[in-house]
C-alpha cells in the first residue's frame, strides 16, 4: 500500500498527507525495538518505503518523524562531527526534508532558508541550475538527494560552490552504486520504467557512481568522504535502522 501510494500521489500532496500521518502514526507502531535517533522515540518496527524497483525498501521510514535510514545518519553526524547545533550558521536547505524541518526552523542558532522546485514547505522556489542567491551567501548548505534529478548535475554543482561562503561547508547525498567506476548517464533512457530499471528511480536521471567525488572536487569543492556509518557498531546500526555501507560526502569551499 506505502509503495503504491509513493507511486501515484504527486510529491506536494504526498508531503501534506504524511504531515497528518505523522500524528497518529506513533501510536499504531508504538514498541521499543527501533529508534529513532532525531526524537529519541522507539517503535516496533518502521514502515516501507520506496517508489519501486532497488530503491523499494522495508522497515526503513520512521511513523513519528518520517526519517528515512540516510536522514538518521545525517543526524547523527551532524552531532557528533560538525558544529550545525552550536554555532551562528546561515543555512540553505534545498529540499528540505520533512524531518528535519522545524527542528531546524526552531534552532536558535540557525538563520534558516528552505528551497525547492515545487515543494509546499520551501521558502523559495527555484531551478538550482540558476540559484537566485548572491555569491557568497551561506554558510551551510544540504542538497540531499537532489542531484539524481536535476537535467545538469555539473552545473548544479558549480552553482552550490558559488552560493556557499569561503570556510563553508555542505553535504550533498546521492544514490550512489558503490560498483560503478563512473556514473550512469544516457539522455535516450525516457520512460519511468525505463529510468527505474537503469537509475533505480523512475524519476532518476542519471545513477551515480565512484567518480561522484570527482564531480565534486570539479566543482571546486574540497571532498572528505567519511564512513561514519562503519564507526557505530552493529547493533547501533540495526537499531536506528541505518543505512550501512553508506558514506558522507562533506564538502567545503577552503
Amino acid at each position: 500500500m506505502f509503495h503504491f501510494l509513493l507511486r501515484t500521489i504527486p510529491r506536494p500532496i504526498l508531503i501534506k498527507l504524511s504531515l497528518l500521518f505523522s500524528k497518529i502514526a506513533p501510536i499504531l507502531y508504538y514498541g521499543k525495538k527501533y529508534e529513532d535517533p532525531i526524537s529519541g522515540k522507539t517503535y516496533r518496527k518502521f514502515l516501507p518505503y520506496g517508489y519501486g524497483g532497488r530503491a523499494k525498501r522495508n522497515n526503513v521510514l520512521c511513523p513519528g518523524s518520517l526519517s528515512l535510514e540516510r536522514h538518521r545518519l545525517l543526524w547523527l553526524y551532524l552531532k557528533q562531527k560538525t558544529n550545525f547545533f552550536t554555532e551562528k550558521i546561515n543555512l540553505l536547505h534545498i529540499a528540505p526534508e520533512q524531518c528535519f524541518y522545524k527542528l531546524f526552523k526552531a534552532q536558535p542558532n540557525l538563520k534558516y532558508t528552505t528551497g525547492d522546485y515545487n515543494s509546499p514547505i520551501a521558502d523559495v522556489h527555484f531551478d538550482l541550475h540558476k540559484a537566485p542567491f548572491e555569491t557568497n551567501s551561506f554558510d551551510v548548505i544540504f542538497c540531499n538527494h537532489v542531484l539524481e534529478h536535476v537535467e545538469d548535475a555539473n552545473v548544479c554543482m558549480k552553482e552550490l560552490f558559488r552560493i556557499m561562503k569561503p570556510g563553508g561547508w555542505g553535504i550533498f547525498q546521492v544514490p550512489l552504486d558503490t560498483k560503478r567506476s563512473v556514473t550512469y548517464e544516457d539522455k535516450s533512457i525516457v520512460t519511468e520504467a525505463d529510468r527505474e530499471l537503469h537509475f533505480w528511480q523512475k524519476d532518476h536521471v542519471r545513477l551515480f557512481g565512484l567518480d561522484y567525488k570527482d564531480k565534486l572536487a570539479n566543482a571546486g569543492f574540497k571532498v572528505t568522504v567519511d564512513d561514519f556509518v562503519n564507526t557505530l557498531g552493529a547493533d547501533l546500526v540495526e537499531r536506528f535502522r541505518l543505512p550501512a555501507g553508506e558514506m558522507i560526502y562533506l564538502c567545503q569551499k577552503v
